[in-house]
């Protein structure tokens, strides 16, 4: 099949496929003698299956440590239980991150309680002197 047929059964775009082949994480298709990529069963499968850990929010590099495990049937699952337990991990701390922000949202918003005049606004007098936390401190995989 070609590439856009392949994007079409597994839900994406023909830059998706061309981004993960680039990547690493698909397998170069074969060529077809008109030198057309072509593409397999095998193929709509692990786009399928990546498609389906990036909805889980992992990274590129926990896909592709899931992709070799994959690709080695016969070996036991504990890295694939490990890395999984360590994605729910970085779930969980992102949770925490969300609390928190939704808490100092709300704190702000309560700064500003009725229609007053923009010189007046709360919210925009906190928002000039809040304090924030670098982006670099983050404690997710994610970064």
């Amino acid at each position: 099949m070609k590439i856009g047929e392949l994007a079409s059964m597994a839900q994406c775009t023909v830059e998706t496929v061309r981004y993960y082949e680039k990547e690493g994480l698909l397998p170069a298709p074969g060529r077809t003698t008109a030198n057309y990529r072509s593409y397999g069963k095998s193929h709509v499968e692990r786009l399928c299956f990546i498609r389906n850990c990036r909805a889980l929010d992992m990274t590129h590099q926990e896909i592709r440590t899931l992709l070799n495990l994959l690709d080695l049937p016969n070996d036991d699952c504990s890295g694939v239980n490990q890395l999984l337990d360590m994605h729910i991990g970085h779930v969980d701390v992102r949770i925490a991150e969300l609390s928190e922000l939704k808490e100092k949202l709300v704190t702000l918003r309560l700064t500003c309680p009725s229609e007053q005049s923009v010189d007046e606004c709360g919210i925009l007098r906190g928002l000039a002197v809040l304090e924030t936390v670098p982006r670099e401190s983050r404690q997710t995989h994610l970064g």
